[in-house]
């Protein structure tokens, strides 16, 4: 305010005028250096303020843009990762039914070639029965012939007297049906 004053002052008398030629204040220069200095702020706004702050501007619709297609980008993550969810969890659901399907497979298998098994064992059973009948009745031949054998020796060796073929097989035959009936 007090250069306020000292400008109102300046036109009223000589206080400012003794003011400034203490100081040295030459009014031409000063004007002069008034005008340059406006001219070069001029010139400085128009060739170096408003490009910088049109290239601000420039920077700050890129940054703003930048967020638009991050926040899109971020969208279409959201999008890809439910996607990636829901065929994982597709996937987990297939792959639970192939493997309840191949254990439903493998069990009809194992049933069905353990009832080949038992019919198997089975016939091999049978044929051991079947074998051990045949054998128990070789058997059986064998020892009424052994028996029928020794019968005669012994009776021929208690008689004292060689018996006829006929002796022989009667004698036989008569052992061969006490051991059948017993």
């Amino acid at each position: 305010m007090n250069v306020i004053a000292l400008f109102v002052q300046a036109g009223s008398g000589s206080q400012v005028e003794t003011i400034a030629e203490t100081f040295g204040v030459d009014w031409p220069h000063l004007t002069a250096q008034i005008v340059s200095f406006s001219i070069v702020c001029a010139l400085l706004y128009w060739l170096a303020y408003k490009p910088v702050l049109r290239m601000l501007a420039i920077r700050r619709e890129q940054i703003a843009q930048g967020v638009a297609n991050t926040e899109k980008i971020n969208a279409a993550l959201a999008a890809v990762e439910r996607d990636r969810q829901q065929v994982l969890a597709d996937a987990r659901a297939e792959a639970a039914r192939i493997v309840g399907d191949a254990r439903d497979v493998a069990r009809k298998i194992n049933e069905r070639e353990t009832a080949r098994a038992m019919v198997a064992a089975e016939q091999i059973a049978a044929k051991a029965r079947d074998a051990a009948v045949q054998e128990h009745a070789r058997m059986l031949a064998d020892l009424r012939r052994e028996v029928g054998r020794l019968v005669v020796q012994t009776t021929a060796a208690v008689a004292g007297k060689v018996l006829t073929t006929d002796d022989q097989k009667r004698l036989a035959e008569e052992t061969a049906r006490r051991l059948a009936s017993s």
